[in-house]
């Protein structure tokens, strides 16, 4: 799963993924507590692709934010006393 293919995706499509990849890491769990033989570059590879998916869906979060008009919270810069 690249970046590329994850921006063209909608933000229905993102959660739809991220469901089916949170699924695949619960079952990579269950199998390495029941002491099947699971490899541990699976582990990595879907944690790294959740965070890949989070990434893209926040990036296209924030471009909908920004484009109509809402900015970042107010007062999230200002100094406090």
């Amino acid at each position: 799963m690249n970046p590329k293919e994850l921006r063209s995706k909608s933000a229905a499509e993102l959660s739809d993924e991220l469901l089916k990849l949170r699924k695949e890491q619960f079952s990579l769990r269950m199998q390495r507590a029941t002491g099947q033989t699971v490899k541990p570059t699976d582990f990595s590879r879907v944690r790294k692709n959740v965070a890949r998916l989070k990434t893209i869906a926040r990036e296209q979060q924030l471009a909908a934010g920004s484009a109509s008009g809402g900015d970042r919270k107010s007062g999230s810069n200002e100094k406090r006393k």
